[in-house]
């Protein structure tokens, strides 16, 4: 039965390889979230790659998630979705120079300041203290072009920079769970699910591994993205916008 309502629906995915199956420390994990952040479903992890191949075009991409949670998605047919991925959405500009048209950046000196290792992104969050890693340099690029395979394929246009859209149902944006620890925003949020403020080592109730944590972090990134905009760091001007942008809270 199809769902007379078109409230949005909020996804979280912590992304693993491209051949995660029998990974213990790393899979793919969803967690779906409705408007009110009341979960619906249950978490899911396991390897996404079969149902992305499988799947024809963005709803039926966006079905296949919500039935790995455990839902009916003709109940959500008309639901607008925002999937927050937790891996790097794009490269550097400089890095895209290089490779395609062999033109070098200027001296290269400190790690985090690499012109071909970090996103504009990635060197703002260094500039806030934080250690974001690197597509190229951190061993993720299983990860990351598993993340950029599914905008290319369902949400392949960009919206505005940091935001890919199939200019119909799907919004998806980045997020990095390790970039909320000290928000206070994050940390309000989370208490709901069971998570006490005060340890990290909590998971809430139903949860059986840090990436469905992680995968419930970035359902709530995606629902303070489109209610509460202003508790994001929003992209700079200056970030390419085929770079993409990390959606981190404003008071990490």
């Amino acid at each position: 039965m199809a769902s007379d309502t078109s409230a949005p629906v909020f996804i979280g995915w912590d992304v693993g390889g491209w051949n995660c199956d029998k990974n213990p420390s790393s899979r793919d994990a969803l967690v779906a979230l409705d408007s009110q952040r009341n979960l619906l479903g249950r978490p899911w992890r396991g390897n996404l790659r079969r149902p992305i191949n499988q799947s024809a075009d963005t709803g039926g991409f966006i079905s296949r998630l919500l039935g790995l949670c455990g839902l009916d998605a003709n109940r959500f047919e008309s639901a607008p979705v925002v999937l927050a991925i937790d891996t790097p959405l794009g490269f550097s500009q400089g890095f895209i120079d290089l490779v395609v048209n062999a033109q070098a950046a200027d001296t290269i000196e400190g790690s985090s300041e690499n012109p071909y290792l970090f996103r504009r992104t990635e060197r703002f969050l260094f500039e806030r203290g934080l250690s974001p890693l690197s597509a190229l340099k951190d061993m993720i690029g299983s990860q990351a072009t598993k993340g950029m395979h599914v905008l290319a394929r369902f949400a392949p246009q960009i919206e505005t920079c940091g935001v890919w859209t199939d200019q119909n149902r799907l919004r998806a944006i980045e997020a990095y769970p390790s970039a909320c620890k000290r928000s206070g925003t994050m940390a309000d949020l989370h208490v709901r699910y069971g998570m006490g403020k005060s340890s990290d080592a909590e998971r809430p109730e139903g949860f059986h591994h840090a990436d469905e944590f992680d995968a419930l972090t970035c359902a709530l990134i995606a629902w303070l993205f489109h209610f509460q905009p202003e508790k994001l760091v929003q992209p700079t001007p200056e970030t390419p916008t085929r770079e993409g942008w990390i959606f981190v809270p404003a008071d990490g």
